[in-house]
């Protein structure tokens, strides 16, 4: 079972950053054991940097040697110089999706999908930032507004300084926003990814918010260090005395089936055909999950 209706899933657990200008990380990222690779064309390159940059990006996604990982591309705003070229790039280079940056309205996001075809990109999904107050009231309409958009990703630190947060281990401030844009993603039928735990050295912490990111319904959550991959991707992946009641939630509801009943009862509990279908999809994210491992030897 590796899919649930006509597209498969792919594991975003976690979504590395990696400084498209330091050619360490470049290096070593084939390597990392994250699902989502995103070359950071935008906060982690200096503005007289950004030509470098590029070429040392497109040289190490040309190199190649990675695992299966979902290789993005984060560009820098719509009002920079930097964008078009960042878009000729991406057009040319191995890579399965941009990341735009700055946009905060459903025309926006039809205007840089217009630039990216432009360019020659019309090949390349399309994630989306979220890190103000307007893209967050704007996210369901942004989610739809291109027809190759595919996943939406949080800035916590920039959505938090717009709205004039303080930080606090609860992020009690954010839950609403966080709400909204899983709200929208599901809607338009699109994956969400939580923003990162910039607090490197505070593992407890960071295990907290991926939790708390988890049970908000986020897939994953953006990772700013490899020492955060473990615990983050752990606090993603179905655990194995959950599966064991997917399972036979999946069972039972095969067996009402072919007995031509549309719900089953198990344990007391009544199972509707939404429920089947959670299951089925936990199901088949475990079984891409281990395939990943599989890519990094993992047993």
């Amino acid at each position: 079972m590796s899919a649930v209706g006509a597209a498969p899933i792919r594991p975003r657990r976690t979504m590395l950053y990696v400084s498209a200008d330091i050619e360490r990380h470049l290096e070593k990222a084939p390597t990392l054991a994250a699902d989502s690779l995103i070359f950071d064309l935008h906060e982690a390159v200096a503005a007289d940097a950004k030509g470098r940059a590029r070429d040392r990006v497109a040289a190490a996604l040309r190199r190649g040697g990675f695992r299966g990982q979902e290789l993005v591309l984060r560009t820098n705003a719509p009002d920079t110089p930097w964008l078009a070229d960042e878009l000729r790039l991406a057009a040319e280079l191995p890579i399965d999706a941009v990341l735009f940056t700055g946009l905060d309205s459903a025309d926006a996001v039809a205007a840089a999908q217009r630039a990216l075809d432009a360019a020659g990109g019309s090949h390349l999904p399309i994630m989306l930032m979220i890190e103000s107050p307007r893209a967050v009231l704007n996210a369901a309409a942004m989610a739809e507004a291109g027809d190759r958009v595919t996943c939406l990703v949080v800035s916590n630190a920039n959505l938090m300084v717009s709205m004039r947060l303080p930080e606090t281990a609860d992020r009690v401030g954010l839950l609403a926003s966080l709400s909204l844009v899983v709200l929208a993603a599901r809607a338009g039928g699109i994956g969400c990814i939580d923003g990162a735990h910039l607090d490197v050295a505070d593992a407890r912490a960071c295990e907290y918010a991926c939790r708390q990111s988890r049970d908000f319904g986020f897939d994953g959550k953006a990772v700013i260090h490899p020492v955060q991959l473990a615990y983050t991707n752990d606090a993603f992946t179905p655990k194995a005395k959950d599966l064991e009641k997917k399972r036979a939630v999946v069972a039972a509801m095969e067996e009402a089936r072919r007995e031509g009943r549309p719900y089953a009862l198990k344990d007391g509990k009544l199972l509707q055909p939404s429920v089947y279908e959670a299951a089925r999809r936990c199901l088949a994210l475990a079984e891409a999950i281990e395939q990943r491992a599989r890519q990094f030897g993992v047993e």
